[in-house]
């Protein structure tokens, strides 16, 4: 666990906590790693919402599927970031969503309970945590309302090009490189692949944006946006 720690003090849970208190806590809240292999999954929509996950090596998918067997990506997590807390700390039975590794990943799992009761123990941290949780939870919470504007854009277009402007102000570069393959930025924006890829080589093809795999370098805002 140890040659976690660096990654794990990234983590916004632990934001604020010392490296030689970090060992103690994860035991007070009944941390373990799991491995788990590309494709496989962390858990299933219908579980039991009793952990939350912390990414340690690989990238996580947090997905969605419809009745109709529709699968959507909320979003893609990488090293150090959180998952599924949101759900566990928000007094359901079960998730509602499933996590899938996208790649060969190790996860820490933690214990919801333990981290929202306070230790016989009173470490000096778990206040900290517990305001760092809250925090991080409310940040999740504007990032789905991005989603939610990208989603209410009419034409796939219109989606993909507010994405981009957006990771272009985020990077404070016209070059970035976003979280997502073809396909996960496809059911990320809630847009048939083919449709998109059609408008990314019109795009291209006007010069607005050029892009190599998630490489995009956003050339020209289109005035239509």
């Amino acid at each position: 666990m140890d040659k976690y720690f660096d990654i794990l003090l990234k983590c916004p849970l632990f934001k604020g906590v010392q490296e030689n208190q970090l060992k103690s806590m994860i035991k007070c809240l009944n941390g373990k790693i799991i491995n788990v292999k590309k494709n496989e999954t962390i858990f299933l929509e219908g579980d039991l919402a009793q952990n939350f996950g912390i990414v340690l090596m690989g990238k996580v998918k947090i997905i969605r599927d419809d009745f109709y067997g529709n699968r959507s990506v909320l979003t893609v997590l990488k090293e150090s970031e959180m998952f599924a807390e949101v759900f566990a700390f928000a007094g359901l039975n079960t998730f509602p969503v499933s996590a899938v590794a996208d790649k060969d990943s190790e996860i820490m799992l933690l214990n919801t309970d333990k981290v929202m009761t306070m230790c016989s123990a009173s470490c000096h941290y778990h206040n900290l945590v517990i305001k760092n949780l809250l925090k991080e939870m409310a940040q999740k919470t504007l990032s789905l309302n991005k989603k939610i504007r990208y989603m209410s854009e009419k034409t796939t277009k219109n989606k993909l090009m507010l994405y981009l402007l957006d990771q272009a102000k985020q990077n404070n570069s016209c070059e970035f490189t976003i979280p997502f393959d073809r396909q996960a930025l496809a059911d990320y924006l809630g847009v048939e692949r083919s449709a998109m890829s059609a408008e990314i080589g019109k795009l291209k093809k006007l010069g607005i944006i050029d892009t190599k795999g998630s490489w995009f370098n956003v050339k020209k805002i289109d005035e239509d946006i």
